[in-house]
């Protein structure tokens, strides 16, 4: 990074924070203290208004905002493209603050830099998951859900699980106090401490349905930090499958959850899966037709000789 960059970059770093000692600077610019001092010494000569107070370092006076900057092309579709993003995946609030936050941005472009960021959004896209009706109650829930995360409020809602060998859902009435909501493999998942289980559950919002907000409130434990929590893994059922090598190239490119391990042999390709239920898997092993033999657990050669069967007798 040049000084020019630098002295922008430590404006920025100032301008987001309240006071930052000389040598955190230091280990962010990858310099040393004596270059920040000279630095900050060239920002103050240069009229940009910063004040040092011993033992806490220095900050911007209150006021101060650096004037717009220009993006470069990378930085305005990188911006763009997560706005597109919210659009897609977010409730409706968002994504009229993502349609906002675009015009912003594509105000402050030189005619030049938004030529060439609309060429080159051209000819990327973003497709989401076709799931209409799923996609309209995840918005909708994810709504709900995010007010009562602001509003510190616990919700109500009915909740649907698959079981496995059934082709019903147990439903369920649960209260529960939302803590984060995190976005997995295209589907929103609510963190949430459940009344009913006194304990941290997921829930899908595709499965949730009369969500509502009650007048009950809740306060995040101190200790939990959705960035740093790590959900227990019960995916607890291990299940060997063996493909065609024709097919090999093609399950590798699926990118599949909840493959846990590939070794490509003479026999074929074998792939180690790890589930919690076997139903999980069955339609995504049965979509590769006879490229693929279960090699363990039985009960799951059986589960799948006898959808099979099925299919067999319908035709």
């Amino acid at each position: 990074m040049n000084k020019t960059d630098r002295l922008l970059a430590i404006v920025l770093e100032l301008q987001g924070r309240h006071a930052v000692r000389a040598e955190d600077l230091a280990a962010r610019f990858e310099i040393s203290v004596r270059t920040v001092y000279r630095d900050i010494q060239a920002l103050s000569e240069a009229g940009v208004p910063i004040t040092g107070t011993t033992g806490k370092g220095y900050s911007l006076m209150e006021g101060y905002f650096l004037p717009p900057i220009r993006f470069t092309i990378e930085e305005a579709v990188t911006l763009l493209i997560g706005t597109d993003f919210i659009e897609q995946r977010f409730d409706d609030d968002y994504r009229e603050r993502a349609n906002a936050a675009r015009r912003k941005i594509e105000a402050t472009l030189s005619d030049t830099v938004r030529r060439e960021t609309s060429r080159i959004r051209k000819s990327l896209r973003l497709l989401a998951p076709g799931k209409q009706a799923a996609e309209s109650n995840e918005r909708e829930n994810l709504d709900k859900i995010r007010r009562a995360l602001l509003d510190g409020r616990k919700i109500g809602f009915h909740y649907s699980k698959r079981i496995a060998d059934s082709t019903e859902g147990r439903h369920s009435e649960r209260t529960a106090a939302p803590y984060g909501l995190v976005l997995v493999e295209g589907s929103w998942m609510l963190v949430a401490r459940c009344d009913l289980r006194q304990d941290i559950r997921h829930f899908r919002l595709s499965r949730m349905t009369e969500l509502i907000e009650l007048d009950e409130s809740f306060e995040l434990p101190a200790h939990f930090d959705l960035k740093e929590y790590t959900p227990l893994d019960d995916r607890r059922l291990r299940v060997c499958l063996r493909f065609n090598h024709d097919i090999a190239d093609k399950v590798k490119e699926s990118n599949y959850p909840y493959i846990e391990d590939m070794k490509e042999h003479q026999d074929g390709l074998d792939v180690v899966l790890r589930v919690r239920l076997p139903d999980e898997v069955l339609q995504w092993v049965l979509g590769w037709g006879a490229g693929v033999i279960v090699l363990e657990p039985e009960s799951f050669r059986n589960r799948v000789r006898e959808e099979a069967q099925k299919i067999l007798k319908r035709y």
